[in-house]
């Protein structure tokens, strides 16, 4: 796994051995990246179930000011460390190793500034997350009218329209994968 582009472009990232850590592809990285790239230059970038910490990272390396990365899986949390001193990032990030709901309810809590851009990537099998986290966000101070929500998830699995104040205004499908963008009503 390797970052598409920006300072850290073509750098090699660790990845785990395991069937827990399914890392979005490259192809469909450089695919996200280069619709986003007019968002992400000093954006606060949320990653949510972030693995590798490929997204946030990628993020980072194209001029993203500040990541969150948010991780219930302690071996993820230790290789997204490590993948941050591989390439020597020290300001700038921040680690939670924690659920992904719960994590932004303390995030909330510490009255955080709302995000610009916000990725989650939960485990393909576990659909009900997707809806608990999406209609969290939709409710939460986390997100500004102008934030981009980002989910990935299973080509064939239907997300909804709308969570909360979220309203579904883009899908794109790449090989079996798919993402579904979102943006407070109004901003559609």
């Amino acid at each position: 796994m390797r970052i598409i582009a920006g300072t850290y472009r073509s750098r090699i990232l660790r990845s785990l051995k395991s069937q827990s850590l399914r890392p979005t592809s490259d192809r469909l990285r450089e695919t996200l990246f280069n619709i986003l790239s007019p968002e992400v230059a000093a954006s606060r970038f949320l990653d949510l179930y972030a693995g590798t910490g490929a997204i946030g990272i990628e993020a980072l390396s194209r001029g993203a000011s500040e990541v969150v990365f948010v991780e219930n899986h302690a071996a993820a949390v230790k290789l997204i460390k490590e993948n941050l001193a591989l390439l020597k990032i020290t300001s700038g990030v921040q680690v939670i190793s924690g659920n992904a709901v719960e994590s932004l309810a303390k995030l909330a809590a510490r009255n955080s500034s709302p995000f610009d851009l916000v990725f989650l990537d939960p485990p393909y099998a576990a659909e009900a997350e997707y809806e608990q986290l999406l209609r969290a966000l939709g409710t939460s101070s986390l997100i500004s009218p102008t934030s981009i929500v980002i989910a990935e998830h299973r080509k064939q699995f239907e997300l909804e329209e709308t969570y909360a104040a979220l309203v579904r205004y883009r899908v794109l499908k790449q090989g079996d994968a798919a993402l579904s963008f979102y943006r407070a009503a109004g901003e559609v």
